[in-house]
């Protein structure tokens, strides 16, 4: 009777991976019935290989599995046990794909009620949205706003160009209450045809003079400040200076 000792191998499928100890004195038929509730293989349909190092895969098979003992092969510790699958793609079990898996999802009442969570450690710890003295979502956008201004060099007296290409001088910078549509910084523009939409005031409210129709008030990100002259639809492109 055979009684080597167990050999540690890697069983490999398309599904799993483990390390099993295996038994020299086992049949094929044995180790394939071993392997079906670890790869979900059946037995009938397991194709098995060994392969040690970087030598060439050697297929464990034989014409009476039954009476064919593992010895046969050259086990070593280690070495690795491919098990493939004789099956039709269609017919296999797809362990890997969980597109039909019911997933649970917690009530939110649920989860706000709990203590051992992310949400209640945030409550604890007064962050995010649990800071008392954290800005509000309005005063972040004033912030923003401002910080888009300063990032964009926009001051008064500077020429600058719009987003559409209209150009311009920098009259003001800072909040229009009457401006229903956002809070936070609006530049006001005199521009230099009158494209504009006032003549730099709101609702009766002056914040920068200017000649009727020549004003304008629009977001930072819409301000591109710099050398914009006076554009002049007269000059010769051919001009000597």
């Amino acid at each position: 009777m055979n009684t080597a000792a167990d050999i540690p191998l890697l069983i490999r499928s398309e599904n799993s991976g483990s390390e099993r100890r295996i038994s020299p004195s086992w049949s094929i038929s044995q180790l394939k019935n071993r392997l079906d509730p670890i790869t979900g293989i059946p037995a009938t349909c397991q194709k098995l290989s060994l392969k040690i190092g970087s030598q060439e895969s050697q297929p464990i098979t034989a014409q009476d599995e039954d009476a064919t003992q593992l010895a046969n092969w050259p086990l070593q510790a280690y070495a690795e046990i491919y098990v493939g699958d004789t099956r039709p793609p269609g017919a296999r079990t797809n362990y890997t794909d969980v597109s039909a898996v019911e997933k649970y999802e917690m009530p939110a009442a649920d989860y706000e009620s709990r203590t051992d969570s992310v949400l209640a450690w945030k409550k604890a710890q007064k962050l995010g949205r649990f800071d008392p003295n954290a800005p509000s979502v309005e005063q972040q956008k004033i912030e923003a706003s401002y910080r888009e201004a300063e990032q964009r060099n926009i001051k008064v007296g500077a020429r600058c160009q719009l987003s559409d290409a209209r150009r311009g001088e920098v009259k003001f910078l800072g909040d229009v209450a009457e401006i229903p549509s956002g809070v936070g910084a609006w530049v006001g523009v005199q521009l230099d045809e009158p494209t504009g939409k006032n003549d730099g005031s709101v609702k009766g409210t002056r914040y920068f003079e200017c000649v009727a129709n020549h004003g304008v008030f629009v977001r930072p990100e819409r301000i591109e400040v710099g050398d914009f002259p006076v554009l002049d639809d007269f000059a010769d492109d051919d001009e000597e200076f």
